[in-house]
C-alpha cells in the first residue's frame, strides 16, 4: 500500500505563489506516476500535473502550464507543485495521487490507486 501527506496550502492573493508538498510512504517502489488533481466547490475533479517517477517526464493540463511546476525528489519520495501567478479560479482542495500502473490516461482520476487527503488552497482577488 501507498500512503500519500500533503502539506503547503492556503490564502493567498492574486499574483502570487504556493508550493504544495506530497510525502509518499509504503510500497513507494510500486509508483509509476505522481500526480495532481484539484476540486472545486460543485464541480468534478480536474487534472492538474503529472510526473513519472522514473525518467521524470512531466504533464500539465493547459489552464496551468506555465505557472505550475511538478517536481520530485525520488530520495524523499516527496513531489511538489510549485504555483505561480496563482489566480482566483485557482482556488480548490488540490489532491496528490499515485498511480502504480502505467496508463496512457495520466489525466483521468479513475486511473489512480491512492490519493492524499487533500489541502485548500485559497486565491483572493
Amino acid at each position: 500500500q501507498v500512503q500519500l501527506v500533503e502539506s503547503g496550502g492556503g490564502l493567498v492573493q492574486a499574483g502570487g505563489s504556493l508550493r504544495l508538498s506530497c510525502d509518499a510512504s509504503g510500497r513507494t517502489f510500486n509508483i509509476y506516476r505522481m500526480g495532481w488533481f484539484r476540486q472545486a466547490p460543485g464541480k468534478e475533479r480536474e487534472f492538474v500535473a503529472a510526473i513519472r517517477t522514473g525518467g521524470g517526464s512531466t504533464y500539465y493540463a493547459d489552464a496551468v502550464k506555465g505557472r505550475f511546476t511538478i517536481s520530485r525528489d525520488n530520495a524523499k519520495n516527496t513531489v511538489y507543485l510549485q504555483m505561480n501567478s496563482l489566480k482566483p479560479e485557482d482556488t480548490a482542495v488540490y489532491y496528490c495521487a499515485a498511480e502504480l500502473d502505467y496508463s496512457p490516461r495520466h489525466f483521468s482520476p479513475l486511473e489512480y490507486d491512492a490519493w492524499g487527503q487533500g489541502n485548500q488552497v485559497t486565491v483572493s482577488s
